[in-house]
This record gives C-alpha cells, sequence and structure tokens, in this order.
C-alpha cells in the first residue's frame, strides 16, 4: 500500500511551533471537555434512552459553538428512508472557503456501544477515570475522542491563525454510528450542500502505536443478521426422547461448525480474499494485542495482517437459548444468534450475503428450518492514495507525531465511507483517528492514549493550516 506523492512543502515551522504551544496548553481543557462527554451514556440502540444521546449532541454543539469559527451550528436529525422515524441527533456546523482555499469536512460519531457488564470494568464505565497516561471509559476513545480532536484542532488553529480562516469547514458529528448509520444516507441528501467538501477527514480509525501514527487505506465491509434454527414444534423431555429427536441446539452448533474449515479460516464458498501487501506483524503481538490465552492458537493462514485486513472472517456475536442458570432436562425447539461477518474489500456486501444464506441454508442439518432477519449490510471501502489531500495528510501527521504514518487497513467496518463517496465522489478521503492496539473499543475497560490524542489534535491542527494555506 503506497501512496502517489504530489510534491508538498514542509509547513512553516513558525506555524507548527505556535500550534503545539496551543494545543499543549490546551489539553488540561480538551481532557476536561473530553470527560464530560464520557460521563453522558450516549448509546445509540432502540433498548437504551435517547434523552442521553440527545443530551450528548446538545454538549457537543456547545463545544462547535465555542470555537467561534462556524457561522452555522445546530442539531439535526433525518429519516429513515420510508419507515417514518427519524435517526438519532447529529451535530452539524459549517463555515464557507474563501478566495480559492479547499472545503474539508470533519467527521466524528458522538454515541458508544453499550457498556455491557459493569462487572468486568476495573472502573465504572460511564466515569472517566485517569490511570498513567490513559483516560478510561466508555467512548473515551471511540469516537468521543475523535469528537474533541475536532474541537480541539479548531481551538488551535483559531488562537494561532485568527478567526479569518480561508478554508472552508464543515463538521458532522454522527449520533448512530454504532447502531448501523441507519439515517446516514438521508441525512447526506438533506444535508448535501452543507456538507459538501474536497477532503473528508473521518475521525474513527487507529493508530499503528501509540508513537507511530496510521492513514487507514483498506477497510472491510460487514454482514449481520440473526440466525434461528428449529427443529420441534414445542420443548420435549430430554431423557425420554434425547437421542432420536434433534433438538434445534443441537442442529444449531452443527450448523456453524460449517462455517469454518478445521484451521479457523472461513469455509463458505462465494466469500472471496484481496491479495495484497501487508506489514510483518508477529504472533507474539497478535498474542499481546488480543489477550490470546496460553496454549491458544491464532485461526487462518497467510500473514497476519491479511487475515484482519483483506480476509473475510464469521463470528457469532450473541445467543439465545435457555441460560445455564435456567437449564431444564429438555430439548429446546429453537435457538438463534447474531452473526457478524467481515467482508474483504473487492466484495460487494451483497453477493457475500447471498454467499452465507445460500451456505447456511444447504448445510442445515437434519433438515431443521432455518430463518434468517434483520439483515444489516455495509460495504468494504479502498481509500484513492492517488490525490493530493493524503500527501498534505502524511506531511502534518509526520510534523505532528514526529513519525511518519504507516498506510494500513483495518478489521472493522465504517459502512459508511460508501455512502460518502457516492454523495461526494469527487472529494478525497482520510480516515484517522484516535485509538492505539490497547485501545480495546467496544470492550470492557476502553480507554484513550492521552499521548496519542495530543499527537492527533497537533497533526489536525497542522492540516488545517496547510489547507488553508492552500487558498
Amino acid at each position: 500500500m503506497t501512496v502517489s506523492q504530489h510534491p508538498v512543502q514542509p509547513t512553516d515551522p513558525a506555524t507548527v511551533s505556535e500550534l503545539a504551544e496551543a494545543v499543549q496548553g490546551g489539553l488540561p481543557r480538551t481532557v476536561a471537555d473530553l470527560s464530560a462527554l464520557v460521563r453522558i451514556p450516549s448509546v445509540s440502540w432502540d433498548a437504551f434512552d435517547p434523552a442521553h444521546v440527545a443530551a450528548s449532541a446538545d454538549a457537543v454543539a456547545a463545544l462547535v459553538r465555542d470555537t467561534g469559527l462556524f457561522d452555522d451550528v445546530r442539531v439535526s436529525r433525518a429519516p429513515i428512508g420510508d419507515t417514518g422515524q427519524h435517526g438519532q441527533p447529529a451535530v452539524l456546523a459549517r463555515r464557507a472557503a474563501r478566495d480559492g482555499a479547499p472545503t474539508v469536512l470533519l467527521y466524528a460519531h458522538h454515541d458508544v456501544q453499550p457498556q455491557g457488564d459493569d462487572a468486568a470494568w476495573d472502573t465504572p464505565p460511564f466515569e472517566p477515570t485517569l490511570k498513567g497516561d490513559r483516560l478510561y471509559g466508555r467512548g473515551a476513545s471511540d469516537d468521543k475522542a475523535g469528537v474533541i480532536t475536532h474541537v480541539a484542532a479548531l481551538r488551535a488553529v483559531r488562537e494561532v491563525l485568527g478567526d479569518d480562516l480561508r478554508v472552508g469547514v464543515s463538521l458532522f458529528v454522527e449520533g448512530e454510528e454504532e447502531f448501523g448509520s441507519r439515517s446516514f444516507a438521508d441525512f447526506l441528501v438533506q444535508h448535501r450542500d452543507e456538507l459538501a467538501a474536497d477532503v473528508i477527514v473521518v475521525a474513527d480509525s487507529d493508530n499503528w502505536s501509540t508513537t507511530v501514527p496510521a492513514i487507514t487505506v483498506g477497510l472491510r465491509g460487514n454482514v449481520t443478521f440473526r440466525l434461528t434454527v428449529r427443529t420441534l414444534a414445542h420443548a420435549s423431555h430430554s431423557g425420554m426422547l434425547g437421542g432420536a429427536v434433534p433438538d434445534a441446539m443441537l442442529a444449531l452448533v452443527k450448523l456453524l461448525a460449517t462455517l469454518h474449515d478445521d484451521r479457523g479460516s472461513v469455509a463458505v464458498e462465494g466469500l472471496t480474499s484481496r491479495e495484497a501487501d501487508h506489514p510483518e506483524q508477529s504472533e507474539e503481538t497478535l498474542r499481546e494485542e488480543s489477550g490470546l490465552l496460553e496454549g491458544v492458537s491464532p485461526i487462518g493462514t497467510g500473514p497476519i495482517l491479511s487475515r484482519v485486513w483483506s480476509q473475510p472472517s464469521i463470528t457469532v456475536t450473541g445467543i439465545d437459548a435457555p441460560s445455564v442458570a435456567n437449564a431444564s432436562n429438555t430439548l429446546i425447539p429453537e435457538a438463534s444468534v447474531r452473526i457478524s461477518a467481515r467482508i474483504a474489500p473487492g466484495q460487494t456486501a451483497a453477493s457475500a450475503y447471498a454467499a452465507l444464506e445460500a451456505h447456511l441454508l444447504s448445510h442445515a442439518p437434519f433438515g431443521a428450518h432455518v430463518e434468517i432477519e434483520d439483515v444489516d449490510q455495509g460495504e468494504p471501502f479502498l481509500v484513492d492514495t492517488t490525490g493530493w489531500a493524503i500527501s498534505e495528510a502524511t506531511a502534518a501527521m509526520t510534523e505532528g507525531w514526529g513519525a511518519a504514518p504507516v498506510q494500513t487497513g483495518i478489521g472493522g467496518s465504517i459502512p459508511f465511507i460508501a455512502d460518502l463517496v457516492a454523495t461526494f465522489p469527487e472529494a478525497q478521503i482520510l480516515v484517522t483517528g484516535v485509538e492505539d492496539p490497547d485501545t480495546r473499543a467496544h470492550s470492557p475497560n476502553e480507554s484513550q492514549h492521552l499521548g496519542v490524542l495530543h499527537r492527533a489534535i497537533l497533526s489536525e491542527a497542522i492540516l488545517l493550516a496547510r489547507l488553508d494555506a492552500r487558498a
């Protein structure tokens, strides 16, 4: 993965120095603002109180207004197709470009994943806790740190360059990214003029390490759905009929086992991989970053990073069945699981879903009845690395971090990027972020490394200054 570099000049050293001083001086306020956002449990899933997401949107809007840089700042909601429902509130802001300067759209999201089991957290999930150089809490990194990166970078730019910027800036802080961005496409249609930009910075990815930045250039897509297997019209005594009648759990387990081969590679015909070069990563690093237990082997084949960047994966992320505490001696008639499949760049989500559906229907054991519902699809994406914007970002990151960024893929998905590209085909996409290998986004004990946050803010401030100078 290489960049076709456009010639770029170093940023004015005096400007870099002044921006670095402004970012450093603003860090206490930055961390305090991030902590205040973390205290708001803005989980966007249907089962959670939407008032918290609304409160989070209002808090973000207040921070954005306080930068003093925008002509208009508002909270907005878009419809979800023709369902009659609306999505969660997002924050939208805009200042127009002038003198021929480009416009940049800064994206992040203020909603968060559910905290899961509180007992799995070392600290309260919605009480930000500073331990060493990391701030712990749900959303401390994904993606409220992305929100704060934009806000703090804009503050520093205003402090150094003043109010009279030439670069145009749009800001879009979404409120439902963790729940599938259900109104995202409609939001783009509704606010197309306000969101139009030459460069789009998506601050929702990770970095190579806490000292080396990354620009994400490859993203896997996703297909998720609920799979239900039924074998009986009603529950029956396991002692009376066990051994002659298949229960739903037996059928489900056998069906799920067909999704992988003996080495743990995906074994679904029609799911494809992408051929690409990948940086080296050792098994020792994988074990350390993943928490792989002693004696448990990695799965899959090929270079480790190819397995998570360029090959498909299938994970069972939830199961509905009688709990161990409530187990009785019965053959259960049905059981359901949630399946999350990640799709390699180069394959459409629709073709991947078709392959998964065909596999599950054709491999159902004992003639079990299989139902697939609640399907969600997101497209994979490859960033065009030939434009001038990625060269500008590379220069800014190198100056802000003191190390050149690595071009990486990520195993996760950001499906809405495909919507951005479809709506703004001429815009250049930059996928950056504030995470690092120990962030544990979506998991208990999520945290934000404050050194990474500091360097990410400075890099974005330098990038904005460089774009302002392109007038």
